[in-house]
Order: C-alpha cells, then sequence, then structure tokens
C-alpha cells in the first residue's frame, strides 16, 4: 500500500513538470547610438568620376610628361645640329671700309683693290664690299658617326617618353585603386565603431541590470577607443590618398573619386588605352636603353674618327664697290677643295675617346641592369595575380567566421553565457576581418592591372 501511494505521488509532481512549456529567449538587446565620429567623411572639393576624366587631366597637368616631351625636343634638336654638318653652309657679309687715320695709305693696309693713275697705286676709298661664301662636306667620317649617335638618342628619348606615358597609367591606375580602397575602409572604421558602441551599451545595461561588472563596461570602452583611433587613423590615410590622386593628376589639392566610379570599369579601359607586348625585351624602358647604348656607342666612334682627315669644298664670291678716286666695281670667285689632317691638339682627342667610352660601359651595364630588373617586375607582378586570388579567398572564409564568432558572442553574452573578454576580442577581430577583406579585394584589382601593365605600351 505504501508503495503505490509513493507511486501516486511522484505522478502528481510529474505532471505539473511535464505540462510546463519551455521558457522563450529573451529577444537580442538594441542599443540606440548616437556619435558625432559616425558622420560620412566628408567629400573632397573635387572629385574624378571616370577614369578617362582622370587621364586627360594627366595628360593636361602631367610635369615628367612635359619633362620627357622636351627631352624628345631636345634630341631632335641636336640631331638636327648633327645634320648641318653634312649639309651645305651659305654665308652672306657685306661692309664699308675706310681708314679715318691714313686714307691715303696703300692698299695692302687697307685692304682694298688699287685703281693705278699716273703709274701710282690710288687706294679705292670708301670701300663698299659684299662676299657669299659656301661650304660643303665631302668625306667627315666623325660628322657621319655623330648623325648616327643623335639619331639613336632621339629614338631613345621617344621610347622613355613611352615608358613615361606607361609608368604615369600604371601610377594613376594605383593611386585611384588606393583612393577607392581608402574611401571604402572608411566606411567599414564607422562600421567598427558603431558595433563598439552598441557592445558597450550592451555591457553598460548588463551592469545596470546586476548580470555584468564594472570589469565588463570598462572592457568595452576600451574598445570603443580602439575603434576610434583606427576611424582617425583610417580618415587621416584617406587624406593622404587623396592628395597622391591630386598630385598623380597633376592638382595641388585633395582630390577624391565620385560614389559611382566603377573599378572594373578601370580595368576594362585600361587594357582599351595600352597594347600588350610580346615579351620584356619589348617594353620600351628596355628600348630607351638599348638605344641609349646605341647613341654612345656611336659617340665614342665619332670621337675616334677624330684622327681621320676630312675633306670639304669652299667656294667664295667677292664683289666691290668703289667711288675715289673713280667708280669701279670689281668682283672675284673662288673655288677651293680642303683637307685637314689633325696632328696635335694637346691629347684633347684622346680624353675625349676615353670619356665616351667610359659612357658606352655605363650606359651598357644599365642597359644589363633594366633588363634584370623588368624581367623580375614582370615575374613578380604575375605571380601575384594567383598570391591575391588566393588571399581574397582565405580572407572572405576569415570574415565570415569572424563575423559568425561575434554574432555567436554577443548572443551568448546577452543570456549571461559569455564574458566580456569574449565579446571585446570577437568584435576587434571582425573589424580587423572585414579591413583586411576590403584591402584584399583592391590588391586584386591592383594585381590584375600590373599584371597587364607591366608589359604593355601606352601611346597617348
Amino acid at each position: 500500500m505504501s508503495s503505490r501511494l509513493a507511486l501516486f505521488l511522484m505522478s502528481l509532481t510529474a505532471v505539473p513538470a511535464l505540462a510546463q512549456e519551455p521558457t522563450a529567449a529573451p529577444p537580442p538587446f538594441q542599443a540606440q547610438v548616437n556619435d558625432p565620429m559616425l558622420a560620412p567623411a566628408p567629400s573632397a572639393a573635387r572629385q574624378v568620376a571616370s577614369w578617362q576624366e582622370a587621364l586627360r587631366l594627366v595628360r593636361e597637368r602631367s610635369t615628367d610628361l612635359r619633362t620627357a616631351e622636351a627631352n624628345v625636343e631636345r634630341a631632335q634638336g641636336r640631331w638636327r645640329q648633327s645634320l648641318s654638318l653634312l649639309l651645305p653652309n651659305a654665308r652672306l657679309s657685306m661692309g664699308v671700309t675706310e681708314d679715318l687715320l691714313h686714307p691715303n695709305l696703300a692698299v695692302g693696309l687697307t685692304g682694298a683693290p688699287i685703281i693705278p693713275q699716273a703709274g701710282q697705286p690710288i687706294p679705292t676709298v670708301p670701300l663698299l664690299s659684299g662676299t657669299a661664301s659656301l661650304t660643303q662636306s665631302l668625306v667627315d667620317v666623325g660628322a657621319w658617326r655623330g648623325l648616327s649617335s643623335a639619331s639613336a638618342a632621339t629614338d631613345s628619348a621617344r621610347a622613355n617618353l613611352s615608358d613615361i606615358q606607361r609608368r604615369l597609367t600604371l601610377g594613376l591606375a594605383r593611386t585611384l585603386v588606393a583612393t577607392v580602397a581608402a574611401e571604402r575602409s572608411a566606411e567599414i572604421n564607422r562600421v567598427g565603431l558603431l558595433r563598439a558602441l552598441e557592445r558597450a551599451a550592451l555591457t553598460q545595461r548588463a551592469f545596470e541590470l546586476g548580470s555584468g561588472t564594472q570589469l565588463d563596461v570598462v572592457r568595452a570602452r576600451q574598445d570603443v577607443e580602439v575603434a576610434r583611433q583606427a576611424l582617425i587613423a583610417g580618415d587621416e590615410q584617406l587624406r593622404r590618398t587623396r592628395e597622391a590622386l591630386g598630385l598623380a593628376v597633376g592638382l595641388p589639392e585633395q582630390v577624391g573619386v565620385e560614389p559611382a566610379f566603377q573599378l572594373q570599369g578601370l580595368v576594362d579601359e585600361t587594357r582599351q588605352a595600352c597594347a600588350p607586348l610580346d615579351g620584356p625585351e619589348a617594353r620600351a624602358d628596355v628600348e630607351s636603353a638599348r638605344k641609349n647604348l646605341t647613341a654612345t656607342r656611336d659617340s665614342r666612334q665619332q670621337a675616334t674618327a677624330g684622327y681621320l682627315p676630312t675633306l670639304g669644298l669652299s667656294s667664295n664670291l667677292s664683289g666691290y664697290t668703289t667711288s675715289d678716286p673713280a667708280p669701279a666695281q670689281l668682283a672675284t670667285w673662288s673655288l677651293a677643295a680642303v683637307l685637314t689632317l689633325p696632328l696635335w691638339e694637346g691629347g684633347a682627342r684622346g680624353g675625349l675617346v676615353r670619356e665616351r667610352t667610359g659612357l658606352e660601359r655605363q650606359a651598357a651595364e644599365s642597359l644589363e641592369n633594366t633588363r634584370r630588373n623588368v624581367q623580375v617586375e614582370v615575374a613578380r607582378a604575375q605571380r601575384n595575380v594567383g598570391v591575391a586570388e588566393s588571399l581574397v579567398k582565405t580572407s572572405a572564409e576569415s570574415r565570415e567566421l569572424a563575423a559568425k564568432t561575434d554574432q555567436l558572442t554577443r548572443r551568448a553574452y546577452e543570456v549571461g553565457r559569455g564574458s566580456s573578454l569574449e565579446l571585446v576580442q570577437s568584435g576587434a577581430a571582425l573589424r580587423q576581418a572585414e579591413l583586411s577583406l576590403v584591402l584584399r579585394e583592391f590588391e586584386l584589382v591592383q594585381a590584375r592591372l600590373d599584371a597587364f601593365l607591366t608589359e604593355a605600351r601606352c601611346d597617348w
């Protein structure tokens, strides 16, 4: 009888327990935060909307481009000077001669022709004279080598101009990508500060309800200050990238990008503006160094040809008009072949040959150094694309895990199963993961641009 009573009493106590419904979890806490630093970063006074607009500013205002164009003009001027030594040279001179101190002296002193009168030589004064001279180089090996050197130097300057255009295109693309990345990072920093403020409000509420401690509040506030520091540093980096973009387009001010600016359009338009090359040897800077070596070699041969004789043709036509003691008109015409034999100039020619030999050796080493750098640059740029793709993939996975961890940690803290240390650490990890993902995505865009532009020719 006692056993049945015990079972009955147990059934009575179990029924309410079985009938009791599970307690629903409290809804997530929604903090209301308002902070002046959450306002978007101020826009730049001037913004570019497209790649074509930015490239137009570079064409109009780039000092590097103007300098390279001036170098081409200088090289063309030197080529014309070298060519003038092989073309005919004509001169015309006129003058009036009269000896004011000794008007009656003989012609040998005055340079005027004589008119004999009564068996005496009488100088014809005043004398109006005119002389036309024409010279033409027939054989001058040094002049020909000088012309060849000037022509190679002109080609080198043109190739250098093409390389400057490529480098300006690459620099502009990098600066635009960096500016867009800085804009995006500034936005993420504000989101990170907002989340840190929400966590601080959550810990403050938990402390007020008695489920948290003062240590939890202090930790959360410390995390807020860390987020503020990241936001301040990010805004300064944004201003610096805008200044760099302004300098890239030739403006001494901050230049931003409009929100509608698309990086994918930047990649497509860059591929349309520049043409791919067959290999690193065809790049403009290698071609410029190669032409510079040819120019220095021809210049050294020009100096060596200074030991050789030169042959030229000279013709002079002179006319005189006199009035005293009698009007007269006299004319002379001469034609001469001039052979010049260099004998001794004090060693200046040998010193010039040694100097230009040294310049040739420097140009050869510069060409080899340029080739090595280009090969490494091209290989590195191609490798960076694969590295950037892998980093984007891992960063995306890391960001997803950080977001899930932060969500679970916050929920656990709300229901009293987590600590404030875990809450702060998960929030900091999420901020870092989001920034890392953004930077990796922009690095991938930059890597693809670098891989293309390191083996491209950009002629504006």
